[in-house]
């Protein structure tokens, strides 16, 4: 059998029941991309599109009302992160300065020298590099 065409078109961020808003807003401070869609007050699901003229899938924001805060590095019996982004950026130092400034943390471990690990809001973990 042939591959057929398969295309990634979003990635999905899972988010705590009535905070979708909150982490989609930081996203979107963080990257530039417009949420593309407003649920209104009691949204839980929000859509950020790369800007115009830039590629790449959307990204997805999501209640669960199961949801519970993932740690990073993963710990025996805790909630493990089960994907990250990675962000490609032209200067760490000013990358990271910025998502600090939006409101993302930097991880207490920092395995590599020129990536820098940060926490978003809700503790999802994202790699600059």
């Amino acid at each position: 059998m042939e591959r057929p065409r398969l295309q990634v078109g979003a990635v999905t961020i899972t988010s705590e029941r009535g905070r979708a808003r909150e982490l989609a807003q930081f996203y979107e401070r963080l990257l530039g991309w417009p949420i593309g869609n407003d649920d209104g007050p009691e949204g839980g699901w929000f859509q950020l599109r790369p800007p115009e003229g830039e590629t790449g899938p959307t990204i997805n924001i999501e209640e669960d009302q199961q949801h519970r805060r993932p740690v990073w590095p993963s710990r025996p019996g805790e909630q493990t992160a089960t994907m990250h982004l990675d962000i490609g950026v032209d200067d760490l130092g000013l990358a990271t300065a910025w998502a600090l400034e939006v409101g993302a943390s930097l991880a207490e471990h920092q395995p590599q020298e020129h990536v820098r690990v940060l926490l978003d809001p809700h503790g999802h973990p994202f790699c600059l590099f």
